[in-house]
């Protein structure tokens, strides 16, 4: 028998979650949202089990995942019970969920545990290049430019990278994995044959590629574009620096058409655009979406901002020959993007990243599953 708590609406508060209790289940918010079918009223359900504090039928769902926030639930709850944010609240209320670690919720409930976090991981990156740096050279390369890697020889920078990489892909592969046990195993009734796995694995590649679900909403194209451009420059610039370090951060200094330089420029304007975009929704509050930002939404915000302008300071400072300065952004760079990576990349905002498009994935697994057991 399953327990209901009817507490557990306020302690979504801390998730972020506005006040639901005024909802009285007209189905309004189902009859706008484009996402809605016969056999999924949506995003009423989650209203209702989260009113009733059915934890367990929520942790069991991918719904959350599914939507894009396009805000038209709650610009017609006639009772402000504001649906869209609900939705919002609980993928941040499902990803504590799947984190066995418990620093996820920490950092999603306390603003004093993800501020310290971030300030402990940016500590440990200028303390070790105080006790590990190279020479502060001010000779300059045959090209004009900073002998970067004399300060910060690039194969020792890439091994930090793949211990950093090791992490991260532990913790989120691993917290995927509680995904699964919640999602797909916890219906004893449906039997999922095996071959599904693979069959549909080609919409989990497809969705974390295109991102194509959010035109499904009613948000337009040009969301859905700086969304992509947001993602594409983020994962092109993760894969350059994990996997080819020695030839992304280099001494030479490239034609502005060389692959490495354009490759950087388009990562750098798809974050930097991604970053204003969203800063100016947040601030205006002119769109339903942007009206009830939690802490954690700025945090992320601002992490990228400063990872993505102290980036662009430190190639315009290597390649127009100026040491100091280049060393000293060279540290600050990374005590932004350290922390960023650490607790983003896992337990916050880019963990979503990963849980959309698996989310979708393991609906379409189901969604087949039940299809061939009625047949």
């Amino acid at each position: 028998m399953e327990k209901i708590d009817l507490e557990f609406s306020k302690s979504l508060k801390k998730y972020g979650a506005v006040d639901i209790s005024p909802c009285f289940n007209c189905g309004n918010c189902t009859a706008i949202c484009s996402l809605s079918t016969e056999d999924n009223s949506f995003p009423r359900k989650m209203l209702r089990y989260s009113i009733l504090g059915l934890q367990d039928r929520i942790s069991s769902s991918v719904d959350p995942w599914l939507c894009y926030y396009c805000g038209e639930c709650s610009e017609t709850c006639p009772k402000e019970a504001n649906p869209g944010e609900l939705m919002m609240a609980l993928r941040r209320f499902l990803v504590a969920q799947y984190d066995w670690t418990g620093l996820a919720r920490k950092f999603y409930t306390s603003k004093i545990w993800e501020m310290g976090a971030i300030l402990f991981l940016a500590l440990i990156i200028l303390a070790i290049f105080v006790v590990f740096h190279g020479p502060l050279t001010t000779e300059l390369t045959a090209e004009g430019g900073v002998k970067l890697n004399t300060f910060a020889p690039w194969h020792q920078i890439h091994i930090g990278d793949w211990i950093m990489a090791g992490f991260l892909a532990f913790f989120l592969l691993s917290n995927v994995f509680n995904m699964y046990l919640k999602i797909l195993r916890n219906d004893k009734k449906i039997k999922i044959p095996f071959r599904l796995y693979f069959t549909e694995l080609i919409s989990l590649v497809r969705n974390f590629i295109t991102q194509e679900r959010i035109k499904d909403c009613e948000k337009g194209k040009v969301y859905w574009l700086i969304h992509l451009l947001l993602m594409s420059g983020y994962v092109i610039l993760f894969t350059m620096i994990v996997g080819f370090l020695g030839w992304f951060q280099t001494d030479n200094i490239y034609e502005w058409w060389h692959p490495q330089r354009l490759l950087g420029y388009y990562a750098t304007f798809g974050l930097l655009v991604g970053c204003v975009y969203f800063f100016i929704g947040r601030i205006k509050k002119d769109k339903e979406l942007n009206k009830h930002s939690h802490y954690t939404d700025w945090t992320f915000l601002v992490l990228l901002f400063f990872t993505t302008l102290t980036g662009i300071l430190l190639h315009f400072f290597r390649i127009y020959g100026m040491p100091m300065a280049t060393y000293y952004m060279y540290v600050i760079h990374l005590m932004v993007l350290f922390p960023m990576l650490m607790i983003e990349v896992p337990f916050s905002k880019w963990s979503h990243l990963a849980y959309r498009p698996v989310a979708i994935y393991f609906s379409n697994v189901l969604n087949k599953a039940k299809e061939l057991q009625k047949s």
